[in-house]
């Protein structure tokens, strides 16, 4: 069993985004693992899992404009059915 369900990936569009501040973000106010945050001031590339993908939707768009986004159910990949 997983202990996070959702693997979250997207892209954050915007202006003087800081991937250290994002990440720093990401490790004091969601649960989950395998984080990723890269990028420049403009472009900025997330990958997380978790178990509420709809927070990191929030709080991503809440830095500029998100896109290419993937929410991928990591546990139906497991049972081999589409995630």
């Amino acid at each position: 069993m997983l202990d996070y369900r959702y693997d979250v990936q997207l892209l954050i569009e915007g202006e003087n985004l800081d991937e250290d501040v994002i990440y720093d973000y990401f490790v004091e106010n969601f649960k989950g693992d395998c984080l990723i945050a890269t990028g420049d001031e403009e472009l900025i590339k997330i990958h997380f899992h978790t178990n509420e993908p709809w927070l990191v939707l929030q709080y991503c768009r809440s830095l500029g404009e998100i896109f290419d986004i993937v929410v991928e159910d990591m546990d139906r990949q497991a049972r081999g059915l589409k995630g």
